[in-house]
């Protein structure tokens, strides 16, 4: 054996530790000791040796952060919800928050975090045993996306926590994407001929759900941490004591962070930090404020959408002038003609705009506008700005009516407008632009997770006559699709392979992506779990559909319309036909419960035989709903060990608590 292989894996250990210790200087301590491919090649020779010597790879070595390409994006149900919080937009609000927090606590001393609101996405990283295992996306608080490896891409994540490694930590964070690196990716995309992005939270939001590991760390996303978790609990009494844990296991933890004891000392640094918004390398939209005591945040407890032991500031939204160029007319899935505003491009709050929303033609009545006019718009958080009004004082009479279209832009169908409605319509059930709209709708996230068919694509399958409606996505091949511009067998395989998969996504996707006027994801759960089929559910009559609890006439009466429609029945014998998942899992789903619909239920404590997730499933499978605070509203409370505030809340409002055996029975 020769000297260099004995010394490897020395050489391995000493290049793990020289990696590791130059992302710190840059993320952690602004202080950079090398360029970036002096870097790279630290990163190359790693990886030649642990090619050498792949018994000597680890889970948290810096060669592990980019792996290949993923098949999928997996759902993650997070244990302890990710919850947004509640906005306020006046110090007013905010002094209403303090004097709220002030009451809950009853005498008690308060202090409160104050830390800046990063614009960018929510999430949850898991450790197990010191080791990074899971990431997640926010999601819809409940459920996000399982995105680990690309988690892993991001330099200042921590693969190995440093010390005090609990069996079970989660960090929570905000993944975001500097100004500096969301410039040089949108030059690179308009150099390809690519359609760039609106902003850095839309890159950073769409980067971090690419199956491409290697072009997420192409990006270089960055996150900073605020909440660490251990199990289920909060790890420390106080949230100012998350900073300094964080920063002993090389998190990239934000500066701009203070300690406040009164509602003025929050109001002092909200005014501080906002001439920073346009010198920070990243965007904010605000100040998140928190009750720093953690015993305190549970006793306060939370609403069904948001903590009551925090809020977030924001700052006045950005406004500015320009030219209104032209008004374009967009038709969606329902057939709504929506006017946008082009614009004479202008920057705005850190992105240039060139379209804005005007919502309806009574809108632009109400606004008076004309073509060719100067005009205010306004962006408060908004991915397209609002259209605030007209600068009349710059009209030189060259300006030129707006005509609103009573035709459909597309198709020259009429477009009606009903009475008592403000928006116009196209009457044409087979009008270009609603077959794309729905298309698209058939495909998103929430109906069948189509990946990989997008706007152009769809534009180009509807444009060209081989898609007339949802059921031919199943009879398109591969061949097909890599006929098409900027396609190939790759890519067409990968779509066929997605859209092969969308059949078993389950009735009640289907019953949302088929657009029945109406019915959202709540309600097609709803209809999913008491019908069990779409043939059943297709003989069902109005008075049966009013007939369950939550389903009003106008939703009834929609569902029973669509299902008597000639074409809609044979859209879903095409379906059918095509393989198409029309049916509950019977096995793998309980029978609805008169004692659990329409029930709310809430979890406190440590239960022994499920899950907090295995629990909910079993009571939202009968009719049921789960909530994280106590109120009420609340019909039963399931109290597992070492039960809380939400007990003791539970018991002075007379709510039936149950144990975890009382709960068992009741299954």
């Amino acid at each position: 054996m020769n000297n260099a292989t004995t010394d490897s894996p020395l050489e391995i250990e000493n290049l793990r530790a020289e990696i590791e210790r130059h992302n710190e200087l840059y993320y952690q301590k602004a202080e950079p000791e090398i360029s970036d491919f002096e870097f790279d090649r630290l990163l190359e020779r790693l990886k030649e040796l642990e090619a050498e010597h792949p018994e000597l790879i680890t889970p948290d070595s810096p060669t592990q952060r980019v792996g290949g390409k993923a098949d999928s994006i997996k759902p993650f149900t997070h244990t302890v919800p990710l919850m947004s919080l509640d906005n306020s937009y006046d110090l007013g609000e905010l002094k209403a928050f303090t004097e709220r927090c002030e009451r809950l606590a009853e005498g008690r001393k308060l202090e409160y975090v104050a830390e800046l609101k990063i614009d960018g996405l929510s999430v949850a990283l898991h450790y197990g045993d010191g080791i990074l295992r899971t990431a997640a996306t926010r999601g819809d608080g409940q459920t996000g996306d399982e995105v680990t490896q690309n988690a892993k891409t991001i330099r200042s994540v921590p693969l190995r926590l440093r010390k005090d490694q609990p069996a079970n930590a989660e960090v929570r964070g905000e993944v975001f994407l500097s100004r500096t690196q969301f410039a040089r990716i949108n030059a690179e995309l308009e150099m390809q001929g690519e359609k760039t992005f609106a902003n850095p939270r839309n890159c950073a939001s769409g980067t971090l759900r690419m199956l491409d590991s290697t072009v997420v760390a192409s990006r270089r996303l960055d996150m900073f941490p605020y909440d660490v978790l251990r199990g289920n609990q909060k790890m420390f009494a106080t949230h100012w004591e998350n900073f300094e844990w964080l920063e002993e296991n090389g998190f990239n933890v934000n500066p701009h962070r203070r300690l406040c004891a009164t509602f003025e000392g929050i109001a002092e640094f909200i005014t501080e930090m906002e001439p920073l918004r346009d010198s920070l390398d990243y965007d904010i939209d605000g100040v998140v404020v928190k009750v720093n005591s953690t015993a305190l945040q549970e006793e306060f407890g939370a609403t069904t959408k948001a903590p009551r032991w925090a809020i977030a500031y924001k700052y006045p939204a950005r406004q500015t002038t320009t030219k209104l160029l032209s008004i374009s007319v967009q038709v969606g899935r329902t057939g709504a003609l929506t006017p946008v505003a082009n614009l004479e491009p202008v920057l705005l709050a850190g992105t240039t705009v060139a379209r804005a929303s005007l919502h309806n033609e009574d809108e632009i009545k109400r606004l008076g506008i004309k073509i060719g006019d100067t005009v205010s718009i306004e962006k408060s958080g908004e991915i397209i700005p609002q259209v605030l009004g007209v600068v009349e004082s710059k009209r030189d009479g060259s300006e030129t009516e707006f005509e609103f279209p009573t035709v459909c832009p597309v198709c020259d169908f009429p477009a009606v407008r009903p009475e008592g409605e403000a928006v116009r319509r196209c009457i044409n059930p087979d009008c270009p632009a609603k077959i794309k709209a729905r298309i698209g709708y058939y495909a998103s996230r929430k109906a069948m997770d189509i990946e990989g068919l997008g706007e152009v694509l769809i534009n180009t399958l509807v444009d060209n006559g081989t898609v007339r409606d949802v059921a031919d996505l199943y009879q398109l091949t591969v061949d097909q699709i890599a006929s098409l511009e900027r396609m190939a067998e790759k890519s067409g395989t990968n779509l066929i392979e997605q859209i092969e998969a969308s059949k078993t996504r389950g009735l009640q996707r289907l019953l949302y992506g088929i657009d029945i006027r109406h019915v959202g994801e709540r309600y097609a759960k709803i209809l999913a779990k008491n019908f069990r089929s779409i043939d059943r559910l297709a003989e069902a009559t109005v008075e049966e559909l009013v007939a369950i609890h939550e389903i009003g006439g106008a939703v009834a009466e929609s569902v029973y319309q669509w299902m008597r429609d000639e074409k809609n029945i044979g859209l879903v014998d095409r379906l059918k036909a095509a393989g198409v998942v029309t049916e509950m899992d019977e096995s793998s789903t309980a029978a609805l419960d008169e004692r659990f619909v329409g029930k709310t239920f809430v979890l406190t404590g440590k239960l022994e035989q499920f899950t907090r997730d295995e629990a909910a499933k079993l009571i939202e499978d009968r009719g049921g709903r789960t909530s994280s605070s106590v109120s009420k509203k609340t019909d039963y409370v399931i109290a597992g060990t070492d039960a809380g505030s939400k007990l003791t809340k539970a018991e002075t409002l007379g709510i039936t608590v149950l144990s975890e055996a009382d709960f068992k029975e009741l299954l």
